[in-house]
Parts: structure tokens; C-alpha cells; sequence
């Protein structure tokens, strides 16, 4: 686990793989008994961490305009980090889904007791967050978020996941 600091506040995300209990926490997720809540993002579409501070950035600021999209923060932050307008498309794309086995979860404002019990909600291996860019799916990325390969010659994959989460908005 490792915590990053956003405007005052914090973001604890927690990298699993060989996660065996992905249809119980979407189904918990989707009735809104997730205790605590979190946000369990599809790692696979994640190259690096600094796109999802990106989007929890925007999440925040969003949070303090009260202007969520979403029903809650969590949701919030794995919907800006799709880059898409449509919700529902968002969520199902990248977030978990009933099979996945390799997990993000990240907690806002999270005090340890918060994040050993997310780890405790998790039936897989916590890895390091190093390993997003070894695992990432760079062709599933590249076409979820319509990246070409000319851009990946002047730019991360990454930077060009941040590019479409900020530009969203303006489109």
C-alpha cells in the first residue's frame, strides 16, 4: 500500500493480483454494503499510478464543488479515470468486473484501520505498485482510450491517459 497526498487530502491505493472474490465485492459495490467504501479499479488498464492521481485530482475538486457525477466519491474516481462521458460505460470498463483477478483499490482519506480492512475485503496477494507498468494491457489500453501509436512516439502512455482524463470536460 502506499499513500499519496492531493490537495490536503490523502489517496491509499493497494495493487492484488490473483483476486478470487471479484463477483462478491462488485456485487457488494453495486448494493452499496461495501464497508468501507472503495474504489476497485481494472489494474490491467493502469500503466502507472500518476494517471489515477490525475483522477482522483478531478475527483476532488469536483467533490468540492459538489458537482459529482457519481453516486459517491469512489465511483467518481474510477469514473474520471476512464475518460469517457458515459457512466455506466465507465464503471463497467474500468472498474472490476464479476472475473477480475488483478485489482487497484485506492481509498480516499483512508486511516489504517480503513485500509487493513480493505485488505481484508480483498482474497488475493497485495503487490507493489511497481508492477502496473509491467502488467499494464498497453493494446487494451491504446484502445479503450484511442491512443496511436505516432503519440506513443512523443509521449507515455500514461501522459496520454492523463491527457484524455483532463481534456474530458472540454470535449
Amino acid at each position: 500500500m502506499k499513500i499519496f497526498e492531493i490537495n490536503g487530502n490523502t489517496l491509499s491505493l493497494a495493487l492484488f493480483v490473483d483476486v478470487t472474490n471479484s463477483k462478491e465485492l462488485l456485487d457488494s459495490m453495486q448494493a452499496g454494503t461495501l464497508d468501507p467504501e472503495v474504489a476497485f479499479l481494472n489494474a490491467s488498464l493502469i500503466p502507472d499510478v500518476f494517471p489515477v492521481l490525475a483522477a482522483a485530482h478531478k475527483t476532488l475538486i469536483s467533490k468540492s464543488r459538489e458537482s459529482l457525477t457519481t453516486r459517491t466519491l469512489h465511483s467518481e474516481l474510477v469514473y474520471n479515470y476512464s475518460g469517457s462521458k458515459h457512466i455506466t460505460e465507465s464503471l463497467k470498463r474500468c472498474g472490476i468486473s464479476e472475473t477480475s483477478s488483478y485489482v487497484l483499490a485506492a481509498r480516499f482519506n483512508a486511516s489504517p484501520d480503513e485500509m487493513k480492512a480493505v485488505e481484508k475485503l480483498i482474497n488475493g496477494k497485495e503487490m507493489d505498485l511497481e508492477e502496473l507498468e509491467r502488467r499494464a494491457d498497453q493494446a487494451q489500453i491504446q484502445k479503450h482510450y484511442k491512443i496511436s501509436s505516432p503519440e506513443l512516439g512523443v509521449s507515455t502512455l500514461a501522459d496520454a491517459i492523463v491527457c484524455r482524463i483532463a481534456a474530458r470536460d472540454a470535449l
